[in-house]
């Protein structure tokens, strides 16, 4: 189907055998403009493809027959939900149908990887890593130019209504915590993984930073959390969540 819209070269079929389905989505130049809508592909001369592996989206587009526009569910700039009633919150009446497909597994929209030219280019961290994606077509180039074929990329971005503190060792009065691995006693503590595990943290990032927004706090301040890993796609979403991004 993806073969239909988008013109995938041996480095996007790689990604594609080894990943799909599942979070890893492919940024390649359009197949025919005419086929794809406009508002689809921003106006670009390129379109973002991914086959997912929730058995509910798949039976969804299994049975329109086509590829579906899919952005996430939370209006711009928005943390991402990743449980229905969070999804519903943020859309509301604007969405005609809710499904339940039950809570996200994975927490984290999918790992972007642009293949336009010569040197591919990570546009998004996400649950691929980005050394899962370079043992197979080789090293990555950052956004540079390309970042605006991705969405995601906004220098202050998934953000609750709190200010967001990084590295932070413990909460000052007045804030929540989002804590990884042990936790200090203190009211209003979230903790995004107890054994300090960067996939139960990626998993539960989004609905704590939602759950320690609706206590209306002063700020929200997150632990320290390894930048390796999985841990590059959690840190690029609490720096655009804190504004640090630019």
């Amino acid at each position: 189907m993806a073969d239909r819209f988008a013109a995938l070269d041996q480095r996007a079929r790689a990604l594609a055998a080894a990943f799909w389905p599942g979070p890893i989505t492919v940024v390649v130049p359009v197949r025919d403009a005419a086929v794809v809508c406009d508002l689809a592909r921003a106006g670009l001369d390129t379109v973002a493809v991914r086959a997912p592996s929730h058995p509910l989206a798949r039976a969804v587009i299994e049975a329109l027959g086509r590829p579906v526009v899919a952005p996430s569910a939370n209006r711009s700039g928005r943390p991402s939900p990743t449980n229905f009633a969070d999804a519903v919150a943020e859309t509301g009446e604007a969405a005609a149908i809710a499904l339940d497909g039950g809570d996200c597994a994975v927490g984290l929209e999918s790992t972007v990887v642009a293949l336009l030219d010569d040197r591919p280019r990570l546009l998004r961290p996400g649950p691929v890593t980005r050394a899962e994606v370079e043992r197979l077509i080789g090293p990555l180039g950052e956004a540079e130019a390309d970042a605006r074929r991705s969405p995601g990329r906004l220098a202050r971005h998934y953000a609750p209504t709190s200010p967001v503190r990084l590295d932070a060792e413990k909460p000052a009065p007045g804030e929540a915590y989002l804590a990884f691995g042990s936790a200090p006693e203190a009211p209003a503590v979230f903790n995004l993984s107890p054994g300090a595990d960067l996939r139960e943290a990626a998993a539960r990032l989004f609905s704590a930073l939602r759950a320690a927004d609706a206590l209306r706090p002063t700020a929200i301040a997150v632990a320290p959390i390894p930048d390796h890993g999985l841990g590059e796609a959690i840190n690029d979403r609490l720096r655009r969540a804190a504004g640090y991004v630019g």
